[in-house]
Order: structure tokens, then C-alpha cells, then sequence
């Protein structure tokens, strides 16, 4: 197992009880809104067959379940979480995996779509993930990735950045318990911003047509990507 696989997985089993508070506090409940209008963009529907990726603990499988998808799956490589998404939903037993992106144990072509919020950033191989979610899609099958980024604007970006970087491991560190934790998010958005392109790699593995979406003066990305 990679030093990053085990420091990722042990950080988010530790902050799991305080997870779904600090998503909503943090963000000032912006999150819920990020994960509804992507799924919206996905255009789910009750014959979509729906994987989760990085799950945590539900929230967007718990949406897409709102917008009449049934057949949903969750996958995490956090137990923790898994367990908690467990308590939230009781639709979900049987239903939950704990895994990696990059080695998904499902059979080629056996859903519609796959989602991903702000989990990407934590995979060991994100060409490798990419190329797992387009095995396993079926034909005209979608990938949605919810992710941050730094906004363009340089006003913004100094604002956004002094937030992240001093308010929010700050406030997280306390109330969870992990300021490790919290200083590893702001430090893993900007280096994923500089160095990765999400359109770049989904196309790589595959995908063809894909579209991208800015979210809340350029701090979340959506990027839905079909094969």
C-alpha cells in the first residue's frame, strides 16, 4: 500500500464523526448546492445505475437517490465513512464497497454513471482511476467529477487562498480534532490545480465528449465526461 493510500485512508477514518458537519460549516452549506446542480448537469434518472466513488458518507448518492435513481453503489477506501454513510441511509446495506479508484472490483460495462466529489484529488493514480471508470461504463456511460480549484480572479484567489489557508485548518483543526487533516485539503487543492487537467486525462482514458463547468466564481469544477 503507498505512503498516500495509507495517509489519505487514516485521515479520513479519523475525522469521519465530524465530516458532514465541516463540509456544510466550511463551505457555508455551498456544498450542498455544488453536488445538486452536478447531478442535475448529469441528468440522472430512475434507470441510471449509479457508482459513487470516494463516497464518504452519502451525500450525493443520498441526492441522486432524491432525483429517483434506485440502483446506486457506494465505494470508499475510508470504513469509517462507510460506515457512517451506513447509519444515514438504511437503503444503502449490501450496497457500500471499500476500495480504491484505481482497482474498482466491478465487471466491464456494468453502469450508467459514475460520480466523484472532491475525491479525486486523493487518488494515488488518477490516469489509472479514469481508465477503471471508463472500463466498467457502459456505452454512452458518464464520469461526473466534482472538484475545487483556485478561482482565476487574482483578487479572488488571494481572498480564497488566505481563507483556506490560515481560517479553515484553523476552525477544522478544532472542531475535528485534525488540523492535519485540514491543512492537507488547501495544500492538496493548489498543487492539484497547478499540475493536473481533469479534461486532459478523462480524455486519455477514453472519454470523448466532455464538458466543464465553473461553480461559485471559479472555485469548484464540474467536469462530466462520456463515453
Amino acid at each position: 500500500m503507498s505512503d498516500k493510500k495509507t495517509q489519505v485512508k487514516n485521515m479520513f477514518d479519523n475525522i469521519a464523526g465530524r465530516y458532514d458537519f465541516l463540509n456544510h460549516f466550511l463551505s457555508f452549506g455551498l456544498d450542498i448546492y455544488w453536488r445538486k446542480k452536478a447531478l442535475k448537469l448529469t441528468e440522472l434518472n430512475s434507470d441510471s445505475i449509479l457508482l459513487d466513488v470516494a463516497c464518504g458518507t452519502g451525500d450525493v448518492a443520498i441526492e441522486a437517490r432524491k432525483l429517483g435513481v434506485q440502483k446506486i453503489y457506494g465505494a470508499d477506501f475510508s470504513h469509517n465513512m462507510l460506515r457512517l454513510f451506513e447509519k444515514k441511509s438504511d437503503w444503502v446495506k449490501g450496497h457500500l464497497v471499500q476500495m480504491v479508484a484505481e482497482n474498482i472490483p466491478v465487471k466491464d460495462e456494468s453502469v450508467t454513471n459514475i460520480t466523484v466529489a472532491f475525491g479525486v484529488r486523493n487518488f494515488y493514480d488518477i490516469q489509472q482511476g479514469f481508465n477503471s471508470f471508463y472500463r466498467i461504463l457502459k456505452p454512452n456511460g458518464k464520469a461526473t467529477v466534482i472538484e475545487f480549484r483556485m478561482p482565476s480572479n487574482k483578487i479572488l484567489k488571494t481572498i480564497y487562498r488566505f481563507y483556506f489557508k490560515k481560517i479553515l485548518p484553523f476552525l477544522g483543526g478544532i472542531i475535528s480534532g485534525d488540523k492535519a487533516a485540514y491543512t492537507y485539503l488547501p495544500d492538496s487543492v493548489e498543487e492539484f490545480d497547478e499540475k493536473i487537467n481533469l479534461e486532459k486525462l478523462l480524455a486519455n482514458s477514453g472519454f470523448g465528449e466532455i464538458k466543464k463547468y465553473n461553480f461559485t466564481f471559479g472555485i469548484v469544477q464540474v467536469v462530466i465526461a462520456k463515453k
